[in-house]
């Protein structure tokens, strides 16, 4: 019954994919804001609902270690796998905004993610914890950069061309479309979650192998399937803007959120996966560099470089 929920768990992702791409593209367009900032907020928020809502439940369960290593392993695996496959489909176009601001932004909030749980180190304290504390700093970093998108969403509008918009595009049946597809997305998540978690136990997996990799690859579904779809359409601004602000997304809300619920124990081990978060984004931004867009070859290496840490993560533990 696991394998055929698992089966229907991936239909309800790819087909929800396709219409919630769909629906928010064309929302983009009446708003007359570039897509760009639609993948930074409504793509990004709807496809990092898995991982809040696996860590938000983690840390009311008391399972920390589920929490963080969601959020951390699913950041790494859209640098890498899902930008990587997006970019080996379809080439894609990186704005100067997102280079200049956007990306170091996500640099930002994972060096500020790394400084606050490295309590022995910075503060001689007995383990490494994100406080409630912690949790409204993560908070009003993101306040800020909502702050932002607004602004530069704003700017966009008004500066806008006024293109006309293709008659058979309306409101409330793209909103509609963008709610359906965001539904199936969510409640295929979930489905992947629960039924590869079993899978997984019933294979012998190790709670913590389980929590590095079923968990935060399942709940990162939602995005590789998004991004693939939107390469496809050659919605390449959707597909890159909604791993950058997931990212954004997961370390502000997700953790901000969870620590205020419960504060979260930090294993030591998840402090040598937050810096390899770090150096990914710093790679991030320099293979956005390289021409304004991320081709075949830079995402062939993103790929090859998930499978060396799937490996490393599996050898590790």
């Amino acid at each position: 019954m696991a394998y055929i929920l698992l089966i229907v768990g991936f239909t309800l992702l790819i087909k929800g994919a396709g219409y919630f791409v769909d629906g928010s593209s064309n929302i983009a367009r009446l708003l007359q804001v570039p897509p760009i900032l639609i993948g930074l907020t409504i793509v990004a928020f709807g496809t990092s609902s898995p991982e809040a809502t696996v860590s938000i439940i983690a840390a009311l369960e008391g399972t920390a270690d589920v929490a963080v290593g969601n959020v951390v392993g699913s950041n790494i695996f859209n640098i890498t796998l899902v930008v990587g496959v997006a970019a080996i489909l379809y080439p894609l176009k990186v704005e100067s905004e997102t280079i200049r601001k956007e990306i170091p932004f996500t640099l930002l909030a994972s060096v500020a993610m790394f400084i606050l749980m490295s309590d022995i180190v910075l503060q001689g304290f007995s383990s490494n914890m994100i406080s409630r504390g912690d949790g409204f700093i993560f908070m009003l970093f993101l306040s800020i950069f909502m702050y932002y998108v607004i602004e530069i969403g704003l700017k966009s509008r008004k500066n806008a061309t006024n293109e006309p918009v293709p008659e058979n595009i309306s409101w409330g049946k793209n909103i509609l479309i963008t709610i359906l597809g965001l539904a199936a997305i969510i409640f295929g998540g979930d489905l992947v979650v629960d039924n590869g978690t079993k899978i997984a136990y019933s294979l012998g997996m190790s709670e913590t192998l389980v929590g590095l990799t079923i968990i935060a690859i399942g709940t990162s579904l939602p995005e590789l399937v998004t991004s693939i779809t939107a390469a496809l359409k050659k919605e390449s601004e959707i597909a890159l803007g909604n791993i950058v602000g997931s990212n954004i997304f997961n370390i502000l809300f997700v953790l901000g959120t969870s620590s205020i619920i419960s504060p979260l124990a930090v294993n030591d081990k998840v402090l040598i996966d937050v810096v390899f978060m770090i150096v990914l984004t710093v790679v991030l931004l320099i293979f956005s560099r390289t021409g304004f867009k991320i081709g075949k070859r830079e995402g062939l290496v993103l790929v090859a470089v998930y499978i060396i840490y799937l490996v490393y993560i599996i050898l590790r533990n």
